[in-house]
């Protein structure tokens, strides 16, 4: 499960589950690499999300991904990403985008994503699981 948290123009924090994909820093300037996602075809009144003018007004982002298991806890972990997030405009990086997104969910085959991409480019990034200090 991924989560993203945005910060909204009265400072509060929305928060919304995303699908995502990870894609490797193009030059070593870029470092750590880069989140991307994309406003796809599932029902939604708008692809002018509201987490699309946070990003615009607030672009520091969070992304959690956990995994959380009821009946062994020795499978707990999370991962939190901190980062710099902004909208694509250039067309090269939105199909690269979009190419990452369609290999890791196969429901993007039919119907790629037409909305919006977000690229978030990561800075930090911290960890947990169980059984590890």
């Amino acid at each position: 499960m991924a989560r993203l948290a945005t910060q909204t123009a009265r400072d509060q924090v929305d928060l919304v589950p995303f699908v995502f994909a990870w894609m490797p820093a193009r030059s070593s300037a870029r470092g750590l690499g880069a989140i991307v996602s994309a406003i796809d075809h599932k029902p939604k009144t708008t692809h002018r999300l509201q987490r699309l003018a946070n990003i615009a007004g607030h672009p520091a982002v969070t992304v959690l991904v956990d995994h959380y298991d009821d009946r062994d806890w020795s499978q707990l972990w999370w991962v939190r990403i901190r980062g710099s997030a902004r909208e694509v405009e250039d067309e090269a990086t939105r199909v690269r985008a979009i190419d990452a997104l369609t290999a890791k969910y196969p429901q993007y085959l039919d119907q790629r994503p037409a909305g919006p991409v977000i690229e978030i480019e990561i800075v930090a990034v911290r960890g947990w699981r169980a059984g590890r200090s």
